[in-house]
């Protein structure tokens, strides 16, 4: 077995799991649950700054810097992935790359529009009345219509996982659970070759990242 995902890592994807889950069945319901669906936005803009931070300083297979390639990888990994010799990666694959930036990406997007959105019935950002009601409307606007894009980058991310699973005979899932991968450390494009930062480190970025996106959207100090 080989350690690949960390705690801080593996804990953001469970959490954000739930969270994008929890946020699509309050926005269907409506009503008083919006209330919890503006928490939940709240949820998981925390989520995804402390995703972008540990994506800098975090442990190797968790750094953008590790697992970011260009499109001519990306377009050979396509070419190949179906072939048994195709190589594995430890980490990210550049597909799986791609995935993740676009759903931080999105998610960003979502978090952020409906900071300044407002739908005249049950919702309002705590920025809503911080800007134009012109630019409050485009934000509603944006916001619900990339809550369609999220849904479908959740069903193309279980889809690849299927993929892998049934076809490539990979199990993507264990390893974002336990952390560790099986096989050969020779069986992998990259192996492990870095000390992993304190845990110390993580919770300390947790608090910070708690109390800033507090402050963002509570506004306590104007």
């Amino acid at each position: 077995m080989i350690r690949v995902w960390d705690l801080p890592v593996r804990l953001f994807h469970w959490l954000l799991v739930l969270t994008v889950v929890g946020l699509v069945v309050t926005a269907k319901l409506g009503g008083n649950w919006m209330e919890w669906h503006q928490r939940l936005g709240f949820f998981a803009l925390g989520l995804v700054v402390f995703r972008l931070i540990w994506g800098v300083v975090g442990s190797q297979h968790a750094r953008f810097s590790n697992f970011m390639r260009g499109p001519s990888t990306v377009w050979r990994y396509m070419q190949e992935i179906k072939r048994p010799d195709a190589r594995r990666y430890l980490g990210h694959n550049p597909m799986g790359a791609l995935s993740v930036l676009a759903m931080l990406a999105v998610l960003l997007l979502q978090a952020g529009t409906g900071l300044f959105a407002d739908d005249d019935i049950l919702m309002r950002g705590p920025y809503a009345d911080a800007v134009a009601k012109q630019v409050s409307e485009l934000m509603t606007k944006i916001h619900k219509l990339n809550s369609d894009v999220i849904i479908g980058l959740v069903v193309l991310h279980l889809c690849a996982i299927g993929f892998y699973f049934f076809v490539k005979r990979e199990n993507l899932v264990t390893p974002m659970i336990t952390g560790a991968k099986s096989g050969a450390a020779d069986e992998y494009e990259t192996v492990a070759t870095e000390v992993a930062p304190p845990q110390w480190l993580a919770w300390l970025l947790v608090m910070l990242v708690a109390g800033l996106t507090y402050a963002v959207v509570a506004r306590p100090f104007w």
